[in-house]
């Protein structure tokens, strides 16, 4: 039997490179890595891994159709916050980002041998929140989530919809960056949060994604069909999460609150974006993380067999980890 092809978006990005790590070394799949730019470094480090490597740009859907031709399992991801970079505007990047996501969908939708799609989202902070926070990066991947579930119900059936929680480098963002004070002789890290607000975290997300990917092919039983899958490694309140960090790297830290007006003025356009995504953790904690589609399951680790010894913990991540 020939082995399933499994095309995976992104594949230089974190998500990506832990898609291509729970594949990589199966005879029973080949691995199609598409990247905007097979000759860069990181093209050709791909391509010196063995893999088929494949240009696609989520931009252009005729690159996307031709790159799916022939894929078993497709993993779609986009990346809100090049956009954003760019365009200095949190509307205009989930344009980008929603449009991005309907050329994947529609790609998936068109490949006749697609048996499963996994697209990567994340909750829906609107629904839950009952209006109250919108966060755009989580917003745009829900208006594709509703794309495909009102607009292509023969790949909804094929879809699961994964999230993936914090990364542990998600401390480079200077909203999460602790600082040197150097009088203090100590890093501190400046919030608009309580110290005890959950992050759900992954961890380090190019090695702890790879069993969950993998899980969620073999058990499509439990997958598919439009329902969900938390990525999840711990939950840490966030002063417990710096700490960690703190102790992996044999040095001090304090979490200092600000105001949520603070944080703004010292991170303009970022700070806003980060900081209703923290507010809304904040205040929903556990819930932040619910379903809000009427007969969506979530599928957690424990419902697919994924145990702690299988994952990286978050502190030996952090050892390795360098701000």
């Amino acid at each position: 039997m020939s082995p399933k092809i499994v095309t995976v978006v992104g594949a230089t990005g974190a998500q990506g490179k832990g898609v291509i790590a729970a594949f990589a070394n199966n005879a029973a799949y080949h691995v199609r890595a598409l990247t905007r730019n097979p000759s860069s470094p990181s093209g050709k480090a791909l391509t010196s891994q063995g893999l088929e490597v494949v240009q696609a740009d989520v931009n252009d859907l005729d690159s996307l159709k031709a790159a799916f031709a022939g894929s078993h399992i497709i993993y779609g991801v986009t990346n809100f916050f090049e956009p954003f970079a760019s365009l200095n505007s949190p509307e205009k990047a989930m344009e980008v980002e929603v449009q991005q996501g309907i050329n994947l969908a529609l790609a998936a939708a068109s490949t006749p041998t697609l048996e499963h799609y996994i697209w990567s989202t994340l909750p829906d902070a609107k629904a839950v929140s009952g209006g109250k926070y919108l966060v755009p990066h989580f917003e745009g991947k829900i208006r594709i989530d509703n794309y495909i579930r009102n607009e292509q119900p023969a790949l909804l059936a094929k879809t699961s919809f994964f999230w993936v929680t914090f990364y542990h480098s998600n401390l480079q963002f200077p909203m999460f960056t602790p600082y040197w004070i150097p009088t203090a002789q100590k890093y501190v890290q400046f919030a608009n949060y309580a110290a005890d607000t959950p992050i759900t975290t992954i961890g380090d997300v190019s090695v702890n994604i790879s069993p969950f990917v993998k899980a969620v092919v073999e058990q499509p039983e439990k997958t598919k069909n439009g329902n969900v899958v938390l990525a999840s490694l711990e939950d840490h309140g966030a002063e417990e999460m710096l700490q960690i960090w703190a102790g992996a790297k044999g040095t001090k830290a304090q979490f200092v609150r600000v105001s949520g007006e603070a944080f703004r003025e010292i991170w303009p356009l970022w700070g806003e974006e980060m900081g209703v995504m923290m507010e809304f953790w904040d205040e929903y904690k556990e819930k932040s993380w619910a379903v809000t589609v009427p007969g969506q399951k979530l599928v957690t680790a424990e419902g697919l067999g994924i145990t702690r010894n299988m994952l990286q913990g978050l502190e030996e991540a952090y050892q390795g980890f360098e701000l």
